[in-house]
């Protein structure tokens, strides 16, 4: 078995990694350390996150480094300020018996002036976000002329980022540059481009597929239409009192939305993602490290550098469209050789994903229920019963409260007693999770129920000007909803708007699913139409639709009401009614 000893490494690292504890290295590591050392040639390295990366580029950097010299000889780009803290954190560890190195981290969302004197310092080596490094060049506080040796880790990352020009400028600004090493999780056209642009004769090492599997994580899939996700996110998280981890969303927008929903129905968690200043950025991860929060809903970026061991589950409120980033997500869980649950809110249409990611991951999901409410009702209670049962009340509370306990209670049965203490924590949830709709994709739920089976006609505003035809129509629809293309009927395209028919209980999920779209650029808008009297024609009129114009038909307007629960995680709960618009 290889060993870290058997690596050529100077002494001082040597004893640094043994120090640390580590003795095997991971498969990244292996092919990639003992090719760095001997014959340090260009290398794209092909890892997923967690697999030990830092270590495979940042143990022959400081091998080759020599501490003597006083100017920058090693550049590390990454695409996040966690990644670097994270790197920079890890580097020192291992050159912490390297005399006279010294190892500096810039990046955006810190006061600059304190990294322009860390850098007067003269380190060797500088790990850097492409924005703040290029802020730096400008000012002439750094210099890269003397640059050996470069390293773009998550490159797959920083160029989802947008940050491509920044690393031609950065490359192009390293003239000495004799070595660049590609770190990525995914091979993707642009990463290819930067090696050909940039690197010699390159030779790839990758292990990717050996670790995109976790044995010890439970894959699993709770099926749901569209309109139901977020009820259905909100009903698994009730379901799972003692949750810590991380709920995926694809967008920005998403994660803020999400978690200001969830905020305001009382749950501990917070958003994380771009937009968010670092100081903002850096207090919701030192929240959710210290546990005040149990979740944090996060973008796949910004989850980058979260190094954190406990996290329990992994939730994706929807999957991610490149079915290698679902291992970047479930590989947050179940770290350190413990357990951990990947649960996935997919709908009907998303099970062959299911299917394609379950061959990358060489793992088979688990489909579950969604859990109706007397479900939930029962592992709070159990859950509640186990804090109680578990309780180690201080002596000096006893001492001081004992005897006005006993006198308040004196003349109350203990059974009584304790289904009056149970009722308090649990009365809010019951009344919540009372005749709750089943959320499971495929049953009826009572607010589309209402409309039983009567065929229900839709107003879009798209027509014939937006380069619409029927089929164009069809297959919109069926791309961007749950519904089966048979159910669609009676299609009208118009010159400026269009008709369709879907049966009932399907009519507010299709309006729900094609708001939140664009086409050719042009945001949808859907209201449902409703003939007037005898007075309209089915195909719906010539005009534009305006409010009662087109045909015969008018807009109705939609305030269905449903009815959630505010609580926390733990034992506080309340109550909650509002309107979904």
């Amino acid at each position: 078995m290889i060993s870290f000893s058997s690596f050529s490494l100077r002494e001082e690292l040597t004893q640094a990694i043994s120090d640390l504890g580590f003795e095997t290295p991971t498969p990244i590591q292996q092919k990639v350390i003992p090719t760095l050392l001997t014959d340090p040639i260009d290398i794209i390295g092909l890892a997923q996150t967690g697999t030990g990366k830092t270590a495979a580029f940042g143990l022959p950097l400081l091998h080759h480094v020599d501490v003597a010299e006083k100017h920058v000889q090693c550049l590390v780009l990454s695409p996040t300020r966690e990644l670097c803290m994270q790197i920079q954190t890890e580097m020192s560890k291992y050159g912490a018996q390297m005399r006279g190195l010294r190892i500096t981290a810039v990046y955006g969302g810190m006061p600059i002036g304190a990294q322009i004197r860390e850098l007067k310092a003269h380190p060797q080596v500088v790990v850097a976000t492409p924005g703040r490094l290029i802020d730096l060049l400008e000012r002439k506080a750094i210099s890269l002329d003397e640059v050996e040796y470069v390293v773009l880790d998550e490159a797959d990352e920083m160029l989802n980022m947008g940050f491509r020009e920044d690393i031609d400028l950065i490359l192009k600004n390293t003239p000495s540059r004799e070595h660049t090493w590609l770190f990525s999780a995914t091979m993707s056209n642009e990463v290819r481009g930067i090696a050909k642009r940039f690197m010699k004769d390159w030779k790839e090492f990758s292990v990717a597929t050996a670790n995109t599997t976790n044995e010890n994580i439970d894959h699993q899939y709770y099926v749901a239409n569209h309109h139901n996700r977020y009820e259905a996110l909100r009903r698994l998280l009730d379901f799972t009192p003692g949750i810590y981890g991380i709920i995926f969303t694809r967008t920005r927008q998403d994660a803020q939305d999400v978690s200001e929903k969830l905020m305001k129905m009382g749950y501990q968690v917070s958003a994380l993602h771009g937009d968010m200043d670092q100081k903002m950025r850096s207090k919701v991860m030192d929240r959710f490290k210290s546990k005040q929060l149990q979740c944090i809903v996060a973008t796949d970026v910004a989850a980058r550098g979260i190094d954190v061991n406990d996290i329990t589950h992994v939730i994706n409120y929807e999957l991610p469209d490149d079915p290698e980033v679902y291992t970047h997500r479930s590989g947050r869980t179940a770290r350190a050789g413990k357990s951990g649950i990947c649960m996935s809110i997919v709908s009907p249409k998303q099970i062959s994903n299911i299917r394609q990611i379950e061959r990358l991951v060489k793992q088979k999901f688990h489909k579950s229920d969604i859990p109706d409410g007397a479900e939930v009702v029962r592992k709070r209670l159990f859950h509640y019963l186990e804090q109680i049962a578990s309780a180690e009340p201080q002596a000096d509370f006893a001492k001081l409260y004992h005897e006005s306990i006993h006198e308040q209670f004196a003349d109350v049965d203990k059974d009584e007693l304790i289904r009056k203490l149970i009722w308090l924590q649990l009365k809010d949830t019951i009344d919540a999770y009372h005749n709750t709709n089943d959320l499971n994709a495929g049953y009826e739920t009572k607010e589309r129920g209402a409309r039983g089976n009567r065929s229900v006609r839709l107003f879009i505003n798209l027509g014939e000007k937006d380069g619409l035809t029927t089929g164009k129509l069809l297959q919109f629809i069926t791309e961007s909803t749950d519904i089966d293309s048979g159910l669609i009927e009676r299609i009208t395209v118009r010159e400026l708007s269009s008709f369709f028919n879907v049966p009932g209980m399907a009519a507010e999920a299709v309006m729900d699913q094609l708001s939140s779209r664009k086409f050719h650029g042009r945001r949808v808008r859907l209201e449902e139409a409703e003939q007037s009297g005898g007075r309209g024609r089915s195909g719906g009129g010539k005009k534009d639709f305006r409010g009662g114009g087109g045909g015969g038909h008018r807009s109705k307007s939609q305030s269905p009401r449903f009815s959630g629960d505010v609580r926390t995680f733990g034992s506080r709960e309340g109550g909650y009614k509002g309107k979904k618009r």
